[in-house]
């Protein structure tokens, strides 16, 4: 049975019950580049046909500025394939893409630094 809360899709017992990848159609490849740190953010326009559960929980997800590890985080999908989600909301104009402001080398001290004090304040 399902928790409360979850979407239809998953089942505590046996997990998700449709693959990540038939999500996508198999997709592995984003039209769009985007890393885990773009922002997404939705754009108030109406998407024009019919969208799958995913897109539109993305979607709803958008309504503030967002990254794009959350939202594979909330959609409990991997990134490869929220980027493929992502992306083709970005191409149909549903949603607007952000790369980060600061491109950081990402073994940056400092910004590790900030990193392991963040999750410290969090333990």
């Amino acid at each position: 049975m399902a928790a409360a809360g979850d979407p239809p899709w998953l089942d505590d017992a046996a997990g998700r019950l449709v693959r990540p990848f038939t999500v996508s159609n198999g997709r592995t490849r984003p039209t769009v580049a985007l890393d885990l740190m773009s922002q997404v953010l939705a754009t108030g326009t109406t998407p024009l046909g019919c969208l799958g559960p995913e897109y539109t929980r993305a979607l709803d997800l958008c309504a503030a500025p967002v990254s794009v590890a959350e939202v594979a985080a909330h959609l409990r999908l991997p990134a490869a394939v929220t980027k493929v989600l992502l992306s083709d909301l970005v191409d149909c104009g549903t949603l607007a893409a952000k790369s980060p402001a600061h491109h950081h080398d990402p073994t940056d001290r400092s910004l590790l630094e900030a990193v392991l004090d963040g999750l410290r304040r969090q333990l």
